[in-house]
């Protein structure tokens, strides 16, 4: 086994709920790193229709077997401080951003010079969300799946599940 220090990453997100656009960005995350520690947002401004405690949970669910898959140590860590603050608090040397369209760089762009001037250590990196998930965002899952619309392409199951509940559809 290879000694010397692991990298670290910290994906945050509301993960309200988890796609397979999060998903993929989780994947190649950890082709990148030996463990990535996925932040889940309590973001209270958002209003989220998942509860903390759930949104864990499916995480958790979604992520059980990537570990094993890819052989990189996932954690899901729910936190409401700042964000550079929680990659001090797990160790993190990156914080993993995922990007869907141009609108998503500027916003992001603004970020990291907020970060990098509260941690210049602790360094950014975007991924391009796959061309198959681009589209995909969690408030239009959730206005599909209020409408009875088909979600299976952009959920996995279980989490297709909870929103059918969620909705009483």
């Amino acid at each position: 086994m290879p000694t010397g220090p692991r990298r670290i990453a910290l994906y945050p997100g509301t993960f309200d709920p988890v796609t397979h656009g999060h998903g993929d960005i989780i994947r190649r995350a950890c082709a990148l790193v030996d463990r990535l520690v996925i932040g889940v947002a309590i973001n209270r401004d958002k209003g989220p229709l998942f509860s903390l405690e759930e949104r864990v949970e499916m995480l958790t669910e979604y992520t059980a077997g990537l570990s094993r898959e890819t052989g990189c140590e996932i954690v899901v860590h729910p936190f409401e401080n700042l964000l550079i603050q929680c990659a001090r608090d797990v160790n993190a040397s990156i914080i993993v951003r995922g990007l869907r369209a141009v609108a998503d760089f500027e916003y992001e762009y603004q970020m990291v010079g907020m970060n990098r001037a509260l941690d210049s250590k602790i360094e950014t990196v975007f991924l391009m969300a796959d061309a198959r998930h681009q589209a995909i965002a969690s408030k239009l899952v959730k206005e599909i799946a209020r409408l009875d619309g088909d979600i299976s392409k952009f959920v996995a199951p279980e989490v297709e599940k909870r929103l059918r509940e969620k909705f009483g559809n």
